[in-house]
């Protein structure tokens, strides 16, 4: 079987990529990226591609020839979308399209999983929470604003086309090697520089009142092969934990784990123009068409970022 995975280079790509080629011991893994990767850092087949080209896009289809395509790839850092809302909008939507339209092209209807965003539910009712996937969307950042894009384009050309496009909506997640500009791994950084005498021993913060509902990246790359291989074409999928966590309450869990006394400092620059108090997702539509559960506890996963994070400062101090 042939797979191609945009954003095969990003967290949730690397991890994905890894589970893909341990569950599919005979699959061939193509993967799509902006920079080239070493050829022995994972046994796949790299494209580096402009996904915004048209032509490029179709030459690589034509190439490849997937059976499945999960498709990763999005400029995904909420702040970032404020700061240039166009660019996040012609990215994330104009690279999806151009996938699609391609296949089409081509005469191809593979298997197509779309990746929306929870963040896409905006501020909710508290009656509507936890967030099942009938409410309605009221997206409050213009990254928000392209997931809607991306979710409800893989359902018109589902409609219009008959793609075999199916979509999730996950909440929060996290695990080793997340980028340290979203949340978790910033507190764990900050941690773990502290540790290593690299920084004065202040974790900077924003907005702590928040509540989240987090999953392990593992536990959710499990979840999107599921929802490819078992979820209907056309319907959308909350992944999701079912259970969610003040930002307060997992920041004071990182600093139990700390080797040294912590203080901490709220930094305005890290609060959001728009504030969403409370995200908690019901993933059982999900979990009924699939049988996924979460499987790493959420104390482990926050250890593991941590470790993950102190590595990554000796191998820094290392070079």
């Amino acid at each position: 079987m042939r797979i191609l995975i945009t954003g095969i280079s990003g967290f949730v790509g690397r991890h994905l990529a890894h589970h893909l080629l341990d569950a599919l011991p005979s699959v061939e893994i193509h993967g799509i990226t902006q920079k080239q990767l070493p050829q022995d850092s994972l046994n796949a087949i790299y494209h580096t591609v402009d996904l915004r080209h048209v032509s490029a896009v179709r030459d690589l289809i034509a190439e490849v020839q997937p059976e499945q395509i999960y498709h990763l790839a999005a400029q995904a850092f909420v702040p970032l979308s404020f700061d240039d809302p166009w660019d996040t909008l012609e990215n994330n939507i104009r690279s999806q399209l151009n996938l699609i339209l391609a296949c089409i092209a081509h005469g191809l209807k593979p298997r197509i999983l779309v990746v929306g965003s929870a963040e896409a539910y905006g501020i909710v009712k508290p009656e509507d929470i936890p967030i099942h996937e009938d409410i309605p969307l009221r997206p409050s950042s213009p990254y928000s604003v392209s997931k809607v894009a991306q979710d409800m384009m893989g359902l018109q050309y589902h409609v219009s086309h008959q793609l075999s496009i199916v979509r999730v909506r996950p909440f929060n997640h996290t695990g080793p090697g997340q980028d340290e500009r979203f949340v978790v791994p910033s507190f764990a950084m900050q941690i773990a520089r502290i540790e290593a005498g690299l920084q004065e021993p202040v974790v900077k913060v924003g907005d702590l009142s928040a509540e989240r509902d987090f999953t392990d990246v593992r536990d959710v790359v499990r979840a999107y092969q599921l929802v490819v291989e078992r979820g209907t074409p056309g319907e959308v999928y909350n992944v999701a934990s079912g259970v969610s966590q003040s930002i307060q309450s997992i920041l004071d869990q990182l600093c139990s784990y700390s080797t040294v006394p912590i203080n901490v400092q709220v930094d305005p620059a890290r609060i959001r123009p728009t504030a969403i108090p409370v995200l908690r997702g019901d993933a059982t539509k999900l979990q009924k068409a699939t049988g996924w559960q979460p499987a790493v506890p959420f104390n482990q996963m926050l250890e593991d970022v941590l470790n993950d994070c102190r590595q990554r400062i000796k191998e820094i101090n290392r070079s």
